[in-house]
């Protein structure tokens, strides 16, 4: 008897991906995954648990992408207000692909209430520590919303700001966390 043919996990994520970007959270099911990745679903449920278990082990992949960004630009332990600092570059400097794919999965996971707390705590995670008390810290989450604000607004169209509109806009969010502004 041979050996069980193995499961490669990202092959699988990249799957789980690429249908929550196509059809959303309705279309992502085990069976879904299954054809796609040409693999039983027994396979798949053994190996990766619910469809809820396969999109919090996409929210880890991304999280573990999104740190390794960021501790690229600030280091592996950055403050509250360095880790908005890089979070302007990490959110705002996209290119049109990683643009695209943040903005389906946000659209996707909108309907996936239970992910919403999963996001409230990467949030508290990263942000938590901001003191609002201080003018910095007051800097930073006024800068970490209008970050998100415009990330959104322009993932989803609302906007089309140049590259050049971009680049003024992140040196400006860089400038107000800092002070300069």
């Amino acid at each position: 008897m041979g050996r069980p043919p193995s499961i490669d996990r990202d092959r699988v994520l990249d799957i789980v991906e690429a249908i929550l970007l196509k059809e959303g959270t309705g279309g992502l099911t085990i069976d879904a995954v299954a054809k796609a990745a040409g693999i039983s679903k027994g396979g798949v449920q053994s190996r990766f648990g619910t469809k809820g278990d396969l999109i919090r082990m996409l929210e880890a992949r991304w999280s573990r992408e999104y740190d390794a960004e960021i501790a690229a630009i600030a280091g592996p332990s950055p403050s509250p207000i360095e880790a908005v600092r890089a979070h302007i570059d990490v959110s705002l400097d996209l290119d049109e692909a990683d643009q695209a794919r943040a903005a389906g999965m946000v659209a996707a996971l909108i309907d996936a209430r239970d992910h919403i707390t999963n996001a409230k705590a990467w949030y508290q995670q990263r942000f938590g520590g901001l003191d609002r008390q201080t003018a910095e810290g007051r800097r930073a989450w006024l800068v970490l919303m209008a970050t998100e604000g415009a990330f959104l607004l322009r993932a989803f169209g609302c906007i089309e700001p140049s590259e050049a509109e971009m680049r003024d806009l992140i040196a400006d969010l860089q400038a107000l966390v800092e002070g300069r502004l």
